[in-house]
């Protein structure tokens, strides 16, 4: 028996709205995955908005745009720093011909610190993670490029949902997430942003759903 997952997802703000869905099957160690857009059904049999993927967790992720002719790939390892855990991640735009190098050092369970840095750029973004009471969860994050912070905080409630909130000091976006993750249930996502340097645009909107089931 074979596991899937089905995700749908839809978002909307003042010029369009648009809506996604996709389904990923687990085949032995790797996991495929198959995501469209409303303009993949929407124009007949077109490919826009296809996209293929395959997965072997936490080895390797390899992503296929269909109509742009365009891939993904992302390389994810784990070495041992001062007796620490440090994940890195590799991940590489054959498109736009850009790579990401990202690095998280755990120091224990409620403290890690993260940098993210896009080869040929001089900055790099610096994040780090604090977890209050197993509950509370503080994240400022400094980008050295554009020379502003950027400020999340998040909070457990009622055991499997997630409360979150997010500022961004250069864009002045202040952003709203509720999440639940459930296995018996499927998971959701809620999430409502708004730019408060521009008071006449709409705020924006996303919904996002995922189901786990048995083939």
């Amino acid at each position: 028996m074979m596991k899937a997952s089905l995700k749908a997802k839809y978002e909307t703000d003042k010029a369009a709205a648009t809506g996604a869905a996709s389904i990923a099957f687990n085949a032995g160690d790797f996991k495929l995955r198959a995501s469209m857009t409303d303009a993949t059904v929407g124009n007949g049999r077109s490919l826009d908005g296809l996209a293929l993927a395959v997965e072997k967790p936490g080895s390797f992720i390899f992503d296929y745009n269909v109509p742009k002719k365009d891939f993904r790939f992302q390389f994810m390892n784990s070495i041992r720093v001062l007796e620490k855990p440090l994940n890195l991640n590799y991940i590489h735009f054959r498109g736009d011909n850009r790579t990401i190098l990202d690095g998280t050092l755990v120091f224990d369970s409620a403290n890690k610190v993260s940098a993210n840095h896009v080869l040929g750029s001089r900055g790099c973004k610096l994040k780090y993670s604090y977890v209050h009471g197993g509950l509370t969860t503080f994240e400022p994050s400094y980008d050295t490029t554009k020379n502003s912070w950027d400020f999340a905080v998040s909070r457990k409630v009622y055991g499997a949902d997630v409360c979150r909130a997010t500022y961004q000091t250069k864009s002045k976006n202040l952003g709203f997430e509720w999440s639940r993750s459930s296995k018996l249930n499927g998971s959701f996502k809620v999430a409502a942003s708004l730019c408060l340097a521009d008071e006449l645009k709409m705020p924006k909107l996303t919904a996002e759903s995922s189901w786990d089931f048995d083939i």
